[in-house]
């Protein structure tokens, strides 16, 4: 009761938490700039031709593309968590992460590049190796079980991920001198962000969260188990293909920009949970919300920390990652026994 009045307020918090870090990240990093000068880019004013490019043409879309990937990528763990009722799965659990990993891969790596549009060869390949891994793996797993079960795509998804990664490290033996690049990518990098980045993300996260955000009360069904959801007429079969697409097109789009980032989509839906309660109908925004929070803040750590070096996004959300998994792990452990 008391997570269900706290929601707006909670809401509330987490925007004025948002921009506060945007605004943060625009103005901190190798060069930082004055609040006043960022202000005034946006506002009108005085600011420095150097600091105005900066700000205009490297800050801002880098922190656009962020914001965006992170709250992708949460909204889709707290989506497959939900839907294959596993606290530990995220939106890698059906192994399309690891096709579009692979796609993207074999671009870097024999330089596949679109007619006109140099940089869009990566984009492309990822996102088209992951529909196609979210085909396979959907097949296999109805040739497997014809109701689709949860345990059977998960298993299906599994074995898919041990392949594409072996296929990955051989095409990486074949990488000769782009094998630097593609090994920073596979880490997660936003460096290389644009506006144009930015607007795809935005585009795919409206229209495929905008699929998840529908699904919230089915999801909540899902939660005291598949068949209690068909008596009260959800069609699982149907709701599950649904959010399985969804999550696998925002995860192809968002490997496609930064590189395989690891460990969003399992920490930040657990935040969000602590602060609004485990029903989806708030959990699910809240997860958007806190996804974005905490992968500006990796970004920045990753931008800082060793300046003027640059650590790769992927190694500090991994780190942090890490540590929470373990947590979650013994709380999962001391429920158990206390259940027993």
């Amino acid at each position: 009761m008391f997570r269900e009045r706290f929601a707006p307020v909670a809401y509330l918090l987490l925007t004025a938490a948002l921009l506060a870090v945007m605004v943060l990240c625009v103005c901190a990093g190798n060069q930082p700039i004055p609040l006043r000068e960022t202000r005034a880019v946006f506002f009108g004013g005085e600011v420095s031709e150097a600091n105005r490019s900066i700000l205009v043409n490297v800050r801002l879309p880098r922190v656009l593309c962020v914001a965006l990937v992170g709250a992708s990528l949460s909204l889709c763990g707290a989506a497959m968590q939900g839907l294959l009722r596993n606290p530990l799965a995220d939106g890698s659990t059906l192994g399309v992460s690891s096709g579009a990993s692979l796609g993207a891969v074999i671009a870097l790596a024999f330089g596949i590049a679109v007619p006109g549009l140099p940089h869009a060869g990566t984009m492309v390949t990822a996102m088209l190796f992951a529909f196609g891994s979210l085909a396979l793996i959907l097949s296999l797993a109805w040739m497997l079980d014809r109701s689709l079960e949860t345990n059977s795509i998960i298993l299906i998804g599994v074995i898919f991920s041990m392949f594409a990664s072996s296929m990955m490290n051989l095409v990486i033996s074949f990488a000769g001198e782009r094998i630097k690049s593609i090994t920073f990518w596979t880490m997660g990098s936003l460096s290389g962000s644009r506006y144009d980045y930015a607007l795809i993300l935005a585009v795919s996260l409206l229209v495929c969260g905008g699929v998840i955000l529908l699904h919230a009360r089915e999801l909540n069904a899902f939660a005291v188990g598949e068949e209690n959801a068909r008596h009260i007429g959800v069609n699982v079969r149907r709701v599950k293909l649904t959010l399985m697409i969804a999550v696998s097109v925002l995860i192809g789009v968002c490997v496609s920009v930064g590189g395989t980032i690891a460990f969003v989509g399992l920490v930040t839906p657990h935040m969000a949970r602590l602060i609004v309660g485990p029903n989806h109908k708030r959990l699910l925004p809240a997860s958007l919300f806190s996804g974005a929070i905490f992968l500006l803040l990796a970004d920045l750590a990753a931008r800082t920390i060793l300046r003027p070096r640059e650590l790769s996004i992927g190694v500090v959300t991994s780190l942090v990652g890490a540590v929470a998994f373990t947590l979650i792990l013994r709380f999962r452990r001391k429920g158990a026994d206390g259940d027993a």
